[in-house]
């Protein structure tokens, strides 16, 4: 297993037992939320993270990484209300996912971001490692106003990826924030 690789699962790990922990708590109360709600969820958490960046400032006393951990949780539930939307078999409103269920959807959008990951990583040569957090972070933020652009045309682009893949370019960005605030 490459190192980066390594990183990217206990990230993961980390992000997935914070997940399913809140799914005890709540439950699958998330499911309610539309897609624009959600990636608003990850807009405000994203610009939370941009401020802190700037003022070091934080009045709440919650820091930059729980706020990319969030990022990442949000992106997953969105790419799984993307499956329900698209999967005709299951009931669109079906509001519980038991909590064994809710661990393999999560494990299978994961694992589709991670391809996405190692394909790109492996044409980019880790360009990420020598990014700072602060351009990842406006990365992220420009990612959320393109989403909500496409959202805001009813899913309609004319050349551009859709919303499926920037929350997964959003997941990524956010776990490579994760290992380099954790490698420092």
């Amino acid at each position: 297993m490459s190192k980066t690789e390594a990183e990217y699962r206990q990230v993961i790990e980390r992000c997935k037992s914070l997940f399913l922990k809140k799914n005890q708590d709540y439950g699958t109360a998330w499911r309610i939320l539309r897609l624009p709600s959600i990636t608003d969820q990850i807009f405000i958490k994203a610009q939370r993270i941009r401020t802190l960046q700037e003022t070091g400032v934080s009045k709440v006393g919650e820091g930059i990484e729980p706020e990319f951990v969030g990022i990442i949780n949000y992106c997953v539930m969105a790419l799984i209300q993307l499956e329900f939307q698209t999967n005709t078999s299951d009931e669109p409103s079906r509001m519980d996912i038991p909590t064994d269920e809710l661990e393999t959807l999560y494990d299978a959008q994961v694992g589709r971001v991670m391809t996405l990951l190692f394909a790109k990583n492996h044409d980019y040569g880790e360009a990420w490692r020598d990014m700072r957090v602060s351009s990842m972070t406006d990365i992220v933020l420009m990612k959320l106003l393109r989403t909500k652009q496409i959202e805001d045309n009813q899913g309609a682009t004319l050349v551009s990826e859709g919303v499926e893949a920037n929350y997964m370019d959003m997941i990524n960005y956010a776990v490579f924030c994760l290992i380099k605030l954790t490698n420092n």
